[in-house]
């Protein structure tokens, strides 16, 4: 496995063939995909499972305007162009599939194929963004909504921890609404068997990088 820095990005590289590009959800970072690596590559393909932008080592600019899809997008487009490579396999997870739909959209040129789990296709509505609808249809309480707030959702997950809130994440307790924010990320189940806790360290370790701004950014440029 190479890890490798690229256009400001940590990437990890393993195996040889044809491309899987593994692009992340939250709160993830490339050690998300920690296990489907090694199983593609021993299949005969070249895995690529970069940090995307605010994430781990990868670069973390400020600013929500610079979290749009564009903008992560091209990095991903960036990459690819820097490794040489012309088409890949490409697999989302979460947000990473919501950038990987746009990924084929924008540049279908680069995809030969596109295989997204946990959230389907959601086409642009001429009523509003996601953020818009979301408070049409279930009012303030979404956690997308939460997250619109500078600094609220950082306090808050401040308040319980780095390790309540990814375990929080982690379990079957998180709920998409969140009625009451001062309870919000509080209750903890037990680690799924496909996390440890050694696991749960490195995430935090990663995430105590750059904080969970530019991670929550993906949120607030929804609008944008």
């Amino acid at each position: 496995m190479i890890n490798s820095q690229i256009r400001n990005s940590k990437i990890m590289v393993f195996g040889s063939g044809p491309v899987v590009l593994f692009v992340h959800g939250f709160p993830e970072g490339w050690f998300g995909w920690r296990k489907q690596i090694p199983v593609f590559a021993g299949a005969g393909f070249r895995t690529i499972a970069p940090d995307m932008r605010g994430y781990g080592d990868s670069s973390a600019p400020e600013g929500v305007n610079n979290y749009t899809y564009l903008h992560i997008v091209g990095d991903l487009i960036g990459l690819l162009d820097a490794l040489g490579v012309e088409k890949a396999f490409v697999v989302g997870h979460d947000w990473g599939a919501i950038i990987a739909w746009q990924l084929a959209i924008f540049r279908p040129d680069r995809v030969t194929a596109l295989a997204n789990l946990s959230v389907y296709y959601i086409p642009r509505n001429p009523r509003g963004s996601l953020v818009t609808l979301m408070r049409k249809s279930v009012g303030d309480d979404h956690y997308f909504c939460k997250f619109q707030l500078p600094g609220e959702a950082e306090a808050r997950i401040d308040q319980v921890t780095y390790d309540g809130f990814f375990r929080h994440v982690f379990s079957d307790k998180f709920a998409t609404l969140l009625p009451d924010w001062s309870k919000a990320f509080e209750e903890k189940g037990p680690l799924p068997e496909w996390t440890s806790e050694e696991d749960l360290a490195y995430f935090i370790s990663e995430f105590r990088k750059h904080g969970l701004t530019p991670a929550i950014n993906y949120y607030r440029a929804l609008d944008l």
